[in-house]
C-alpha cells in the first residue's frame, strides 16, 4: 500500500467515525425528547393521579331528605321536619331554605331557657350534617321555620323547597302537608306562639300526625 493510499484510508477512518458520533448524539437527543413527551402526557396539570382534579363534590349532590314533612297551618307559622342525609365524605352545612309557601324562612333549634320553657330561636351557622349521617328535623328540636304563610297550608298538599349550603350549592325536595298536634313552645324572636309540638306529643305512629 503507497503512502497515498494509506493517508486516503485515515481520512475515511476519520469522517465515518464523526459521522457516527454526530448520528448518535442526535439520536440520544430525539429519544430524551420523546421520553419527556410521553411523561408530559401521563398527568394533567392540577390533576390527581387517578384522573380527580382533587375537587370536593358540591353538598347539593351529597344531602337528600327522607320521611319529610310540612305542618298544616291556616295561616302565621309553620314549620318543615324530615332526615337530611349526608353521602359525602365531608361534613356540610345548611345556611337557608326558600319555599313559595312562606315569604320568611328561618333554621331553627328548640331549647330550654333559663326559666325551663321551650323556645325556638334561630340556630347561628345554619345546620351542620356530618359526613355519612343523618341529621333528624322534628318537633321539640331542629326544623325549618316558616315565619309567614302566603297562603294556608291545608293537608294532602305538597310544598316545595330549595335548602342552601355554605358553598352555594342547592338541594331541592318537597314534602306533604299534614295535621299535627302538640304543645305550644315559644319563638325567642317575639311573643308569638305556634302549635310545634314536642316528641312526646307525637302521633302514635311517630310521624307527627293525627289519625
Amino acid at each position: 500500500m503507497n503512502l497515498l493510499t494509506l493517508r486516503q484510508s485515515k481520512t475515511q477512518s476519520k469522517t465515518q467515525s464523526k459521522t457516527q458520533s454526530k448520528t448518535g448524539l442526535r439520536s440520544g437527543v430525539v429519544l430524551a425528547t420523546v421520553a419527556l413527551a410521553l411523561a408530559g402526557c401521563g398527568t394533567t396539570a392540577g390533576a390527581s393521579p387517578d384522573g380527580a382534579d382533587g375537587a370536593a363534590e358540591p353538598a347539593g349532590q351529597d344531602v337528600t331528605l327522607s320521611d319529610g314533612w310540612v305542618k298544616a297551618a291556616d295561616s302565621g307559622m309553620s314549620a318543615a321536619f324530615g332526615e337530611l342525609t349526608n353521602a359525602g365524605p365531608d361534613d356540610v352545612t345548611v345556611v337557608s331554605a326558600t319555599t313559595e309557601a312562606s315569604s320568611m324562612l328561618e333554621l331553627h333549634e328548640t331549647v330550654e331557657n333559663e326559666s325551663g320553657e321551650m323556645i325556638m330561636r334561630e340556630i347561628e351557622g345554619g345546620f351542620v350534617i356530618p359526613a355519612g349521617d343523618t341529621l333528624t328535623l322534628a318537633p321539640g328540636g331542629s326544623h325549618i321555620m316558616l315565619m309567614d304563610l302566603t297562603d294556608p297550608l291545608e293537608a294532602g298538599e305538597e310544598v316545595a323547597f330549595t335548602l342552601t349550603f355554605a358553598d352555594d350549592s342547592t338541594y331541592e325536595f318537597t314534602a306533604p302537608v299534614k295535621d299535627f298536634s302538640g304543645a305550644n313552645e315559644n319563638y325567642v324572636g317575639g311573643d308569638a306562639e305556634t302549635d310545634m309540638g314536642d316528641a312526646d306529643s307525637m302521633g302514635a305512629d311517630g310521624t307527627g300526625t293525627d289519625r
